[in-house]
């Protein structure tokens, strides 16, 4: 809706009479197939998908009775407490912009109303989904974990639990989320079968943005099925393709070249840190094999657009504006054929591999880092600038009182717990890799 954003909440209650209203309750899901979880964004918890309800329903996996029940309680201006995090947001000051704001403002005003005029027990077509077909990966991430990774689930299945870990209490490491795969590779997946089921009746016709994401969506076979689709399909659909990737292995430029069969794709990948550093961050990663396929990506590949995501973490900050440098002289090289962007997002779980674990001279060093390197690009643009710039003043916190949650003690406790054995199980060398945290460490 062409609104802007101050004004689009009294739209959305003149339209609707509701003073919490959110679109992406009915228009947008992520689902992760391989579990049968749903959630309508971010924010909200996911909750589980009934198998029966998909049997009869394949439109189920995403018109759930939790989600029925949000949006009866937002037709009639109640909160649903899932939704939390935006209802914090506003309630600050009457100037405030949740993000609820963003989630309905991408989609239209007759979308609007058909919500509206809806009934709350009839089901709803998306418009944006973001959908995992299993958790298969060939990396182990430092800061992600099993439930998202079978490399992840291997280790937690070959060494045992991480010991000694006080401070995330999601125990993200003391198992391998064996839940998050209900389904063994060869069996047939309900939850898989109804969304082919959907896509093939109706989806594809409702649907604008499919994004693909896993564990590495490659290494999946339905990825391979749904990419079969839109190639025998090409003009058939106004669903525009999206797939993260983490751009290592053997079937990365397969999919490249591939992508001159179906409309323009958005390719999204991932890393914060250079070479060394970025391998032992994101283990499993091949930095030279990642950073060639990622030119022969913006070279060769019928891209949409070209996106790095940064996961920022306590690590990557050593070498984060030499990482930033090296991406902006690829956009300035392929200018001509993609437009690539990046974005910076901050990590908050686990607590103890946050950007804030760092002492305050060596946060603030690298904010002064980053300082300078923002300083001299000035060409960058507008969403950049903002993510940059959001990061340097999130590592100013020092500037106020720690939160109460923020137990330094059990913080620095885990730091030296989780690497001390991470190195063991991935032959790794934490000092000899971030020489200038060195000393940080081996006093923690």
């Amino acid at each position: 809706m062409n609104i802007n954003d101050t004004d689009l909440l009294k739209h959305i209650e003149t339209i609707t009479g509701s003073t919490s209203l959110c679109l992406a309750k009915w228009y947008n899901a992520t689902i992760w197939l391989g579990s049968g979880m749903s959630t309508s964004c971010h924010h909200p918890p996911a909750h589980y998908v009934h198998v029966d309800d998909i049997l009869t329903n394949p439109k189920a996996i995403h018109n759930t009775p939790e989600k029925k029940k949000d949006r009866a309680q937002m037709l009639d201006g109640q909160r649903p407490d899932g939704c939390s995090y935006c209802w914090r947001i506003e309630d600050m000051n009457t100037d405030a912009i949740s993000d609820r704001v963003y989630k309905t403002s991408i989609y239209t005003e007759d979308e609007l109303v058909l919500a509206k005029n809806t009934a709350v027990e009839d089901d709803v077509d998306l418009r944006t989904l973001e959908i995992a077909f299993d958790r298969s990966c060939n990396f182990a991430c430092s800061y992600c974990n099993p439930a998202f990774s079978t490399t992840w689930a291997k280790d937690i299945n070959t060494n045992g639990p991480y010991q000694d870990l006080i401070s995330d209490g999601r125990n993200h490491y003391t198992h391998a989320h064996n839940e998050a795969q209900r389904y063994k590779p060869k069996e047939v997946n309900p939850y898989v079968e109804a969304f082919f089921q959907w896509w093939d009746s109706d989806l594809h016709k409702t649907l604008r943005e499919l994004r693909i994401t896993g564990g590495e969506p490659l290494m999946s076979p339905s990825t391979w099925r749904l990419l079969d689709w839109f190639e025998e399909n090409r003009g058939n659909s106004n669903t525009t393709l999206a797939l993260n990737t983490n751009l290592v292995g053997k079937r990365v430029r397969e999919f490249i070249d591939r992508t001159h069969d179906m409309a323009p794709v958005d390719l999204y990948t991932s890393c914060e840190a250079m070479s060394e550093q970025a391998e032992y961050i994101r283990d499993g990663l091949i930095w030279q094999e990642w950073l060639d396929n990622l030119e022969y990506a913006m070279s060769n590949g019928n891209l949409h657009g070209m996106h790095v995501m940064c996961t920022i973490n306590a690590l990557c900050l050593d070498s984060l504006p030499e990482f930033l440098s090296m991406l902006l002289k690829l956009k300035n090289k392929y200018t001509h054929k993609v437009n690539l962007n990046f974005t910076l997002n901050i990590v908050r779980f686990p607590s103890f591999q946050s950007p804030l674990v760092l002492p305050d001279n060596i946060r603030n060093q690298y904010k002064e880092n980053l300082e300078t390197w923002l300083s001299t690009q000035l060409d960058l643009p507008g969403m950049e600038t903002n993510h940059v710039q959001r990061l340097i003043d999130y590592l100013d916190i020092v500037k106020t009182p720690h939160d109460d949650a923020f137990d330094k003690v059990a913080l620095d406790n885990d730091i030296k717990q989780f690497y001390k054995q991470y190195d063991q199980r991935r032959n790794k060398d934490f000092c000899k890799t971030f020489p200038n945290l060195a000393n940080w460490y081996n006093n923690l």
